[in-house]
Order: C-alpha cells, then sequence, then structure tokens
C-alpha cells in the first residue's frame, strides 16, 4: 500500500500509503486537485503554536490546511443523498466532507478520536457508489510525532485512542473505504519547527 511517484520533498515531509491506485488516478485524471495538494502539503510546516495548547472545535493543523485549499477553490461540501424505491423517497444523509473539488474528497484528522477515521472512510465508501467522488484523500498524523508531544508534555492529548497512521491503516487495509480508491499522507517530525 505505500505511495507511488510523488515528489521527495513531500515524501520527506509525509508517509505516503495508498490503496487501489489513488496516486495514478490523481496524477492522471485529477490533476488540477493533485497539484493543490501537493501544493499545500508542500508549504505546510508544522508549527510549535499548533500542538503546544489544546484548540477549540478545529485544531490548527486542521485550519491551516483545509484554509490553504479553500483560498484554491476547495470548498466543505456536505452532499444531498437519497434513495428512491418505488418512486418512495428515502433520505440518506452523509457526512460532509472537510474539502472538496472536483469528485475528490480530502479530510483532515489530526488529533481526533479514532471513530473518526471509520466515519470518514464510511463516508468516501458511500460518496464513491454514488459517483460524488473518484478519490478520497486523509491527512493525519505519524506516530513518530509522539516524542514531539511528550516532549511539550502535550502527549497526554495526543493518546492511542487519537486519529493517528498507525489507527488508520488497518482500517483501510481492512475495507473500510471499500472500493473508493485512497491516499493517506501522515505528517511527519521533520516537518515540526520548534520555532514558529
Amino acid at each position: 500500500m505505500q505511495g507511488g511517484p510523488i515528489p521527495p520533498a513531500i515524501s520527506a515531509g509525509f508517509e505516503v500509503h495508498q490503496w487501489r491506485n489513488a496516486i495514478a488516478i490523481l496524477a492522471s485524471v485529477h490533476v488540477s486537485e493533485w497539484n493543490d495538494i501537493l501544493r499545500v502539503l508542500g508549504s505546510f510546516v508544522l508549527r510549535k503554536s499548533y500542538i503546544d495548547k489544546g484548540g477549540g472545535r478545529k485544531s490548527k493543523v486542521s485550519a491551516a490546511l483545509d484554509t490553504a485549499l479553500y483560498s484554491l477553490g476547495w470548498q466543505e461540501k456536505k452532499f444531498d443523498t437519497a434513495v428512491v424505491v418505488d418512486g418512495v423517497t428515502y433520505p440518506s444523509p452523509t457526512h460532509k466532507v472537510d474539502c472538496y473539488k472536483g469528485k475528490v474528497g480530502l479530510e483532515v484528522e489530526w488529533n481526533n478520536k479514532d471513530p473518526f477515521f471509520d466515519r470518514d472512510l464510511n463516508n468516501f465508501r458511500l460518496l464513491f457508489e454514488l459517483r460524488a467522488i473518484e478519490v478520497g484523500v486523509m491527512v493525519t498524523r505519524c506516530d513518530e510525532l509522539q516524542a514531539v508531544f511528550d516532549g511539550l508534555g502535550r502527549g497526554d492529548s495526543y493518546g492511542q485512542s487519537t486519529t493517528h497512521m498507525s489507527k488508520l491503516l488497518p482500517k483501510i487495509e481492512g475495507g473500510g473505504a471499500g472500493g473508493c480508491p485512497v491516499v493517506v499522507f501522515g505528517i511527519r517530525s521533520a516537518l515540526y519547527d520548534p520555532n514558529s
């Protein structure tokens, strides 16, 4: 499930995994969206100020990535979905996608409880089956960042039951996203800037 043809700078800063040829689909079919993702991730810095204090509803990491994508035309998107059986419509609401553009959905899960991964992957599966998205992208943190959190005295806030790479990969490998192609970027400690 390792990543494919991605720039060395992205490989240095992110642990990359893919499922069902997601990178090839992005790079050949969704070129604009792929370039947006590479541009935003390529300029991302994990600032100490993002993690040395607790956040509110949305983490500073998620806000930084979302805002950068929104500036490139991505949007938060809720889909109005329903199932029609013999003329009777049954609403089938999905969860909103953090960032959406050109049939690519992207979710940032920095420090939520790990069931959020199940929710996002199931949402990717359903939206893929409904032909609303063609690729799902997840950004989370690598396990190696625990040493950074511990060093800042914030290790307890980033525990084993929260969203990080070793919690996500088994869910994808177990079929959590169904047939939806998925690429995952895990933020590495190489991106950490202790002076900002």
